[in-house]
């Protein structure tokens, strides 16, 4: 399956769920994972290095490639792997809509702020847009950086809803805690940390089972 973790607007979280959904499928049965980084900023790609240095393995193979080159490229390489993990910029970029043209789904993580939400809407036409081209396209909303108590997560799964059935909302949402920071430092998906956030590895393992149950994988 290929998956597109994006948004157009940065700081959603984007590049540290596609890596840990990127670690998280390959330790699942020796799956053949190949993570796409997409972004200018090669964030995904910096951490696989770090991840390489200081654990002494990388369990996926990782790659640059932008804008239209992306499309072509995957449609290549895909057959080889279990899974596709593409990691893209926070933008409407060339990158964002070369992915979305040959994606199975789309996973879009969303902090509950205002901001974050407003932007959110702004995919809805782009989607559409990609599903003309891509019928197969399915996309998702997430909560990422949830809160741990309060109303605001709640009212954020309430405006969400409002983008179906466009972005079906996953009620899967990944409360913001200091482990999933700490993990990427050491190179490692959160489930990998020490000492082990057990409550951060049940919201992760959740997400997966979300994405992925209707895949056939």
């Amino acid at each position: 399956m290929i998956l597109v973790v994006g948004h157009t607007k940065g700081g959603v979280g984007k590049s540290l769920l596609a890596v840990n959904l990127a670690i998280a499928r390959a330790r699942c049965g020796h799956r053949k994972v190949l993570l796409v980084d997409g972004d200018h900023q090669a964030t995904a790609v910096k951490f696989t290095e770090l991840r390489a240095q200081v654990t002494g393995k990388s369990d996926y193979t990782a790659i640059s490639l932008v804008g239209s080159a992306l499309r072509t490229q995957v449609r290549q390489l895909a057959p080889n792997y279990n899974d596709v993990v593409i990691d893209v910029g926070g933008q409407d970029t060339t990158s964002l809509r070369a992915a979305l043209t040959v994606a199975h789904k789309l996973l879009v993580p969303v902090p509950p702020r205002t901001w974050e939400i407003w932007a959110t809407e702004q995919l809805v036409p782009l989607v559409e847009e990609a599903q003309e081209i891509n019928e197969s396209l399915r996309a998702f909303t997430v909560i990422n950086a949830a809160d741990p108590q309060g109303q605001d997560n709640e009212q954020a799964a309430c405006l969400l809803r409002e983008f179906e059935p466009t972005l079906t909302y996953l009620d899967v949402p990944l409360v913001r805690r200091k482990t999933w920071s700490d993990a990427i430092t050491q190179g490692q998906a959160v489930h990998e940390c020490k000492p082990r956030n057990s409550k951060a590895v049940a919201e992760l393992v959740a997400l997966v089972r979300a994405i992925y149950r209707k895949a056939g994988n």
